[in-house]
């Protein structure tokens, strides 16, 4: 901890700087470096490129670490989207007048400085600080060593921005990717006020062990889907081909297909989408004898359920009812995206009321579990836990809030 005292030192107290930054500042920089990473483009497909040579491009992971030019414009809009939300500061969340006429407003604060610890994601340099930049947050990023020469590259256009408004850069930091830096981190309470991992269930239940300081808990995404004996089969083909393979490896991906019995003579067809895509299927004994053979189905093993793929991996769960794929669901799920294909409006009601996650579809894809997608510019994370913040993470979790009491000279008795 010794080595890095000085260093989250310097983050605390420059981030107490950004509470005074202007909110037209703030999107004067924000729109400055959408604008600079288009210029860069070039500069960051470089630098992206090292890491990629560095990981085999079967690694699961090597679809998180890859940056394309389109990508990179994209990356470009959330910061522009973000830019354009309206400020989560200075809100007044509530307000009264006592009785001994102390007037009281309970008033949307920064949470102060913030740590990401991450894996082969370089989007998520650029996503948190756009969020912290604008909720007057101060950060400190610890990325995984795989993507280490694209967050180095990504973090000097940020400094170069911060520099050309004059703004303090000490208040965002970049950690080195070894093991020190992340332990100094997590015990570092008197500088870092919440802890956000993101990445895999490994990393995350290591952080969530190991933390002195608070973890705000971003799950791993075990995803299903149930398809129930009242769904439309033309749309449970479009959802579950999109949830399983837009972005296979991404936590919003489809994991498990739990399918009502009755649609066991579609599910050939219901399969035939996915398997032209390359997707391995894992089927129960009942859905695999309904199957012909495939190379690409095999019979599911209890490990395939309760398992987040992160690639371009199925199983397939048969029940009788909707009780059973709720059982299911409970024994498996990790709360963060489940969904439901029905036409039988008792039945999604029932599926959307008692289903636990962060979010819960009807007839839709579980793709849109994502900070952008629900319109909050861009996300610091999905949260799986309750306390504080749940499902997509933007600008208003990031902030708390504090009471401002106005008296004329009130004592107590």
């Amino acid at each position: 901890m010794n080595n890095y005292s000085q260093p989250f030192a310097a983050v605390k107290q420059a981030s107490r700087k950004l509470i005074r930054v202007s909110i037209d500042q703030v999107e004067d920089v924000l729109e400055r470096l959408a604008e600079l990473l288009k210029e860069k483009t070039w500069f960051l497909l470089e630098e992206n490129q090292k890491d990629l040579d560095r990981m085999d491009p079967e690694n699961p992971m090597y679809d998180r670490l890859a940056l394309t030019e389109d990508r990179i414009l994209g990356i470009a809009q959330e910061i522009h989207n973000v830019q354009k939300l309206p400020s989560p500061l200075h809100i007044r969340l509530e307000e009264k007048i006592l009785s001994n006429g102390l007037y009281l407003e309970k008033i949307s604060v920064p949470l102060g400085v913030i740590g990401v610890i991450y894996e082969a994601r370089p989007n998520v340099t650029l996503d948190v600080f756009s969020l912290a930049l604008k909720s007057g947050n101060g950060l400190i990023l610890k990325g995984g060593s795989d993507a280490e020469f694209s967050n180095k590259a990504i973090i000097q256009l940020i400094y170069q921005v911060l520099r050309e408004f004059d703004l303090p850069q000490q208040a965002f930091l970049l950690l080195p990717s070894d093991r020190q830096a992340t332990s100094a981190l997590l015990e570092a309470v008197d500088f870092v006020d919440v802890i956000i991992p993101r990445g895999s269930q490994g990393l995350i239940d290591f952080v969530r062990q190991t933390a002195k300081v608070p973890v705000i808990e971003t799950g791993a995404g075990i995803v299903h889907a149930y398809v129930d004996e009242s769904a439309d089969l033309e749309k449970a083909k479009a959802i579950i081909l999109n949830s399983k393979t837009r972005r296979p490896s991404v936590c919003n991906s489809l994991d498990c297909l739990i399918i009502h019995q009755s649609h066991l003579p579609n599910l050939e067809q219901m399969l035939s989408p996915l398997l032209k895509a390359g997707v391995e299927v894992f089927a129960d004994s009942d859905s695999f004898a309904a199957l012909n053979p495939n190379p690409k189905i095999s019979i599911a093993s209890e490990n395939h359920f309760g398992s987040e793929f992160l690639s371009l991996k199925l199983s397939i769960k048969t029940v009788k009812n909707i009780d059973q794929a709720l059982e299911h669901i409970s024994k498996y799920s990790s709360k963060h995206s489940e969904a439901i294909i029905a036409e039988k409006q008792e039945t999604i009601d029932r599926f959307l009321l008692e289903v636990d996650a962060a979010a819960v579809y009807a007839n839709a894809s579980t793709a849109f579990t994502d900070g952008a997608q629900f319109g909050l510019g861009a996300e610091i994370g999905i949260s799986t836990q309750k306390l504080h913040a749940r499902g997509p993470m933007g600008l208003r979790e990031l902030t708390s809030y504090k009471w401002v009491v106005r008296g004329n000279g009130q004592v107590r008795n």
